[in-house]
């Protein structure tokens, strides 16, 4: 995959650092601002509650690898949650600048700057017991949940399988983040630390068979379920199936691997979520002439952040509120234009199309982020556990679910978070795990 990449460096450099890191000086100007609250606000604001005011002290001393450990005891993706965590809305929205006026401190590039140089320095995982456990736990998915969940046990001596149907792993780290955010390099860099635990991937295995299933019961003690979202929700309008229209993921996907390289024409976003700026973002960059987000609602209704949505009108995305999408429209050439409708929001906050308002939008390529559905046909195959909703039931303090011999964590358990969520359900699932195996031997 390095080598892919390195044929591509016209991708580097259109995606650039969106927060370039922290020089050395600068960083520990940055952590002296630190007030070092002993009650920490950003502790309780993190997911995964990482020690900010240590790991920031330690770096205010020029201790960078204990900081590193710091956050990494917490956190065994700090490295990506540094660059890819809302941090706005988490430790940095809660620092207590904000009540004196001040700018919060900069928590996540102070992270990163720690765990840029524990990566430089060629820092390894601690272990917390040098046992070698026999009992096996098999993880489905190889995204964030999984990958916490394997090293909190991997850590504590047992033996962790990962199964993934991908050639990589990391899962929306590796393949659905903006590379502006999260390079793919950087994500697979942070999991080589966990695969020199000793942890297991086996790549292109696809799990979803009861057949496959048993065959995982019958081989290992414990299966953790940490498989995400599947497919996004379709366009479902006429000319849905033409080529050119793609799903946002997939699109953020093949400009990471290095399979797009250029988009031309005028493009159209349909729905209004942090993922969708995030494709009409990479689009823009890719060479669209025009990219416009359709939204049936208004702006205060849509699900992004708000500075993921200024990002975009900084990046020249149009945004075209109360839109309804109706129709792809094509000739033989490929698609034309979208046909759309003005929405109106009557009494209840129901939507109702304005009358006679339909217009014509050109362009040459629709991309659908109208949020993903749940893997239900996996899920339905899990024996004895308990869906709602399309969602995993789990009991949240450990993550097992109705079968005793499954835990889960992740997307598919809370419907699509942030990553820092999947790491914190990961690593709450995995120490709960080893507890339950370790009964054993009392």
């Amino acid at each position: 995959m390095q080598e892919l990449l390195q044929q591509k460096p016209e991708i580097a450099a259109i995606f650039a650092d969106l927060h370039p890191p922290f020089q050395a000086q600068a960083a520990v100007i940055e952590a002296d601002r630190c007030l070092n609250c002993f009650d920490a606000p950003c502790t309780g604001a993190c997911p995964t509650h990482i020690d900010v005011p240590r790991f920031i002290k330690k770096i205010a001393s020029g201790n960078l690898h204990g900081a590193a450990l710091g956050i990494l005891d917490a956190n065994i993706l700090g490295a990506s949650c540094a660059r890819a965590c809302p941090v706005e809305v988490l430790c940095e929205g809660a620092c207590v600048m904000h009540g004196l006026n001040q700018q919060p401190i900069e928590i996540g590039r102070l992270q990163r700057f720690a765990m840029d140089d524990f990566h430089a320095q060629g820092g390894r995982l601690p272990r917390k017991s040098y046992e070698n456990r026999p009992e096996k736990i098999a993880c489905i998915g190889a995204g964030p949940a999984s990958l916490a969940a394997a090293a909190e046990l991997k850590q504590r001596g047992f033996q962790v399988t990962i199964f993934d149907k991908h050639p990589l792993p990391g899962g929306l780290n590796t393949y659905g983040i903006a590379e502006y955010k999260l390079p793919l390099l950087d994500s697979l860099r942070e999991i080589e630390l966990i695969k020199e635990l000793g942890v297991d991937f086996r790549f292109g295995v696809e799990i979803g068979t009861k057949t496959s299933l048993a065959k995982l019961e019958a081989e290992f003690d414990i299966i953790f379920i940490g498989v995400g979202l599947g497919a996004m929700h379709k366009l479902a309008v006429t000319g849905d199936q033409q080529p050119r229209v793609t799903e946002a993921l997939q699109l953020i996907e093949d400009y990471k691997t290095g399979k797009t390289t250029h988009i031309e024409g005028k493009v159209v976003v349909v729905g209004a979520g942090n993922t969708a700026i995030d494709a009409a973002n990479a689009a823009k960059r890719l060479g669209a002439k025009e990219v416009s987000i359709l939204y049936r609602r208004t702006r205060k209704h849509i699900s992004a952040f708000d500075f993921e949505y200024r990002q975009a009108l900084q990046e020249g995305i149009r945004f075209l509120w109360l839109t309804q999408l109706m129709a792809i429209r094509a000739s033989s050439e490929g698609i034309t234009s979208v046909e759309c409708a003005r929405m109106e929001i009557g009494s209840g906050g129901l939507l109702r199309p304005i009358e006679d308002s339909t217009f014509h939008l050109e362009c040459s390529m629709v991309v659908s982020a109208i949020g993903q559905s749940p893997m239900l046909e996996l899920l339905a195959q899990c024996r004895d556990v308990q869906l709602q909703q399309g969602r995993v039931v789990v009991d949240r303090a450990t993550g097992q679910t109705t079968n005793p011999k499954y835990f889960a964590g992740g997307d598919c358990v809370n419907g699509g978070r942030e990553v820092v969520d999947a790491v914190a359900d990961g690593k709450r699932a995995g120490a709960a795990i080893a507890r339950l195996l370790e009964v054993a031997y009392v």
